[in-house]
């Protein structure tokens, strides 16, 4: 049984590590957006799920990245912002197909994002417990106890680059 055990827990960590893709595909939803954003050029890439806490490099763990200033937590949602859903992709674009094991993007993680457009600044949602997307995020990657079911400010590069594509859309 210790033997079946040991062999399950290899499998599925061999799994979780292969499924671990490139974000090649953002979606933002919102009832105030006719319909939902998608952006799949290449600058997605610098949005990668796979960075941040909860990740690890060398036995380090991972203090930046993703589309959150990790050391901006704030205690009270934002009231009255504009409200966003925003859905990562990830997928694989290799040169070999055999090295993938799909070409289309799956949904890897999901975030709540709002934006108060009078001061530039941007706040992000990381799904806690009782959540729609918490298994989901969790499943990919469980951040901690500090983090999910927590706000935090936007890191200023998500803010300088979903800003203008947000602000194109709403125009229109």
């Amino acid at each position: 049984m210790k033997v079946f055990a040991a062999v399950l827990a290899l499998l599925i960590l061999t799994s979780t590590a292969l499924a671990k893709g490139d974000t090649v595909k953002i979606t933002i939803e919102s009832a105030t957006l006719q319909e939902p954003i998608e952006i799949t050029d290449s600058a997605v890439r610098q949005f990668n799920i796979w960075s941040g806490p909860g990740t690890f490099l060398n036995g380090v763990e991972g203090r930046q990245g993703f589309i959150i200033d990790w050391a901006s937590r704030i205690d009270e949602a934002p009231v009255g912002l504009h409200h966003y859903k925003v859905s990562f992709y990830e997928g694989c674009e290799s040169n070999e197909p055999s090295a993938c094991r799909t070409t289309e993007p799956s949904l890897a993680y999901v975030v709540s994002y709002d934006y108060n457009p009078s001061t530039g600044e941007g706040f992000v949602y990381l799904p806690g417990r009782g959540d729609e997307f918490v298994q989901l995020n969790t499943f990919h990657i469980y951040r901690g106890r500090g983090y999910e079911g927590h706000w935090f400010r936007a890191a200023k590069a998500w803010d300088d680059f979903v800003r203008p594509i947000i602000a194109r859309t709403t125009a229109r």
